[in-house]
């Protein structure tokens, strides 16, 4: 008789600091027969604070994909759980659904517990917000790419940063020039506000503040090569706006469901 088939849990494992998982997600990394992390990518802190001692651990990071998605499935029909560790957010460059397919393909259960993803724990660490009250309603997560073809270019969206959105780019640092012009042929001005945070919450991080005309010289001086997202655009030095901007949900001439009108209020 054919034994019971376990299940794959996808789990964010956060930007780094191994605090910055959900109770879910340490939950299921306690319960795991099997821990499937990239080790390029994920903190092996998380792996070794939060795993059980006796789990099967297996760093990914130099493994394809059909090597990995053998592995999940294989674990599983024995019956086992086991956790696929991804950094961030699985959902923001993830490469999440060519091992959901292979799991939906092989009859394997599947759930999803999700993360913090480094767009956002790089706006933490910089201590701003990405949707700043009547400045920027956007977002945009993009990324860069010196061989991977991807419809889209970070040209392409770089117009938006004029029109109120914020720009945030993965995968830029290692070709800094290419991103930087290429945002400059999207219209982006050399006094436009940006921000890198390399390896946010991580011990090391950096966060480095300058305008776009600056970008390619400090990433340089500061040596970021990798691990690193780049913020553009006029949330990046909300400073400007202080006294200007005020969210209507906490001004007191704005009702809403929970708060009528209030009349009279002293400014």
């Amino acid at each position: 008789m054919r034994g019971k088939v376990g299940k794959v849990i996808f789990v964010g494992a956060g930007p780094g600091d191994p605090e910055l998982i959900t109770v879910k997600a340490k939950t299921a990394l306690e319960e795991a027969d099997v821990v499937v992390y990239a080790g390029s990518l994920v903190n092996e802190e998380i792996v070794n604070r939060w795993a059980r001692k006796d789990a099967e651990k297996v760093n990914s990071a130099n493994l394809t994909l059909e090597e990995i998605t053998k592995i999940m499935v294989e674990r599983a029909k024995e019956g086992k759980t086991v956790v696929r560790l991804k950094s961030g957010d699985f959902s923001i460059y993830g490469a999440l659904m060519e091992e959901v397919w292979a799991l939906k393909d092989a009859g394997i259960p599947y759930e999803f517990v999700p993360g913090i993803t480094a767009a956002l724990a790089a706006a933490s660490v910089a201590g701003i917000e990405l949707t700043l009250p009547k400045i920027s309603q956007t977002v945009i997560i993009t990324r860069g790419s010196a061989r991977v073809e991807m419809e889209g270019s970070i040209k392409d969206y770089a117009p938006f940063v004029n029109r109120g959105a914020s720009l945030v780019i993965y995968t830029g640092v290692h070709i800094i020039e290419k991103v930087v012009r290429e945002l400059k042929e999207g219209g982006v001005s050399d006094d436009t506000p940006a921000i890198v945070v390399y390896k946010a919450t991580w011990p090391d991080q950096k966060v480095v503040r300058c305008k776009v005309g600056e970008l390619v010289q400090r990433v340089k001086e500061e040596k970021i090569f990798k691990d690193a997202v780049i913020i553009v655009g006029k949330v990046a030095d909300p400073d400007a706006y202080k006294d200007l901007v005020r969210s209507s949900v906490y001004d007191p001439g704005h009702a809403h469901s929970f708060r009528p009108k209030k009349k009279n209020v002293d400014t």
